[in-house]
């Protein structure tokens, strides 16, 4: 038996996690485990109401239990950051889920954006530094005869081979935002890589930084992978650079296998990646701790707008609840899910409207479900 936080969220969150649900509960009577969900409140309706987002308290009764299921938060009525800050990254740092899985694969039955590319061509995996770089949460900003103390300690931190002009008006403004990798949270991101490569039976691990110009964060990253990589050597290597690999996913997504990035950059290509495997909708992604509790969810946002509308694709959260599954050891029933969901899009008579498509919510979950009963 296992105990998972379930979590909605906010927005679309409880209708694609009613289908997430549905189909885990089927997988799982059909392999012989058993789920235990307990729900958690958190999201914007709950903030709004109470003025709580994740308390230390809900976080240490999770510690208990063996993975989270997160639907999607994000809501216009509340400030940006703050619901993002506080209960998604928090719930990353609270747990060191410092692997942020995004399996980026064209299925069978769906557009790509891409001429001519079909579903062999685009089948890699995005591993994404979760804990660290810009994402650390240490900035500021003031005005500059405002606060002479933070404007020396900042004078002190940014003394540079280039001279920078500290001396502001009284109106003028600074901000700052600080991004900090370490060797170990580095050498564990960049050795799970590897060993994702080295089970998946993938061949070359691609490496992407901006060393050519923030050359003392990322030539650590770079120092690195390469004293890791000497302990794969069957394996291909290479360096990227943020900006060329935007190019090369769209121009030859098939040279990739296995990619490794840090946490900002990470955030930011697969998005990309999504987009080349057909879109948000089939876009699932895992936060780990290898050693400890992980979240699974979507990648998508809460999509307010289309709240209560039965018109949002429950594919990724599905595909999410197939890696959930299979992170805690249940690999036939997660291949058994992704099997179903091939299926469905691959058929293409039941499809959401991002998809192109008419059918509901809830209509594209229940044929996943019934494709996955005749497995």
């Amino acid at each position: 038996m296992y105990n998972i936080a379930l979590i909605p969220g906010d927005g679309i969150g409880a209708e694609i996690i009613r289908e997430g649900r549905k189909v885990i509960e089927t997988a799982s009577s059909k392999f012989g485990i058993e789920i235990k969900w307990n729900e958690f409140p958190f999201g914007a309706e709950h903030y709004l109401k109470t003025g709580e987002l994740m308390p230390d308290t809900a976080l240490k009764e999770i510690k208990d239990m063996d993975a989270i299921y997160l639907g999607a938060v994000g809501d216009p009525r509340v400030k940006p950051g703050i619901l993002e800050k506080e209960i998604l990254l928090k719930t990353r740092f609270y747990f060191d889920q410092y692997i942020n899985l995004r399996p980026i694969k064209l299925y069978k039955g769906v557009n790509c954006p891409l001429k001519d590319k079909k579903p062999e061509d685009i089948n890699f995996y995005v591993v994404r530094e979760n804990t660290e770089d810009f994402y650390i949460g240490t900035g500021g900003r003031f005005k500059g005869k405002e606060n002479k103390d933070n404007l020396e300690v900042s004078r002190k931190l940014f003394q540079t081979k280039i001279e920078v002009n500290f001396k502001l008006e009284k109106e003028e403004e600074l901000a700052y935002q600080i991004g900090l990798i370490s060797r170990p949270g580095t050498e564990r991101v960049i050795k799970y890589a590897f060993e994702l490569a080295k089970k998946k039976g993938m061949n070359r691990v691609s490496s992407v930084d901006k060393a050519n110009v923030l050359s003392d964060i990322y030539g650590l990253w770079r120092d690195v992978f390469n004293t890791i990589s000497s302990q794969y050597p069957g394996i291909e290597t290479e360096f990227t650079f943020v900006d060329a690999i935007t190019m090369w996913f769209v121009r030859k997504p098939e040279w990739f296998k296995v990619v490794v990035t840090p946490n900002m950059f990470g955030d930011i290509i697969t998005d990309l990646g999504a987009m080349i495997q057909g879109g948000l909708g089939i876009a699932a992604g895992g936060n780990i701790n290898p050693e400890g509790i992980s979240m699974f969810e979507p990648i998508h946002g809460s999509a307010p707008k289309y709240k209560n509308k039965s018109v949002a694709n429950p594919v990724a959260t599905i595909l999410a609840g197939a890696m959930m599954l299979d992170c805690l050891g249940e690999t036939e029933a997660a291949q058994s899910i992704e099997s179903a969901v091939e299926t469905v899009l691959s058929e293409g008579k039941t499809r959401s409207y991002d998809l192109g498509g008419n059918s509901s919510t809830d209509e594209v979950g229940d044929e996943i479900v019934k494709k996955l009963k005749e497995i």
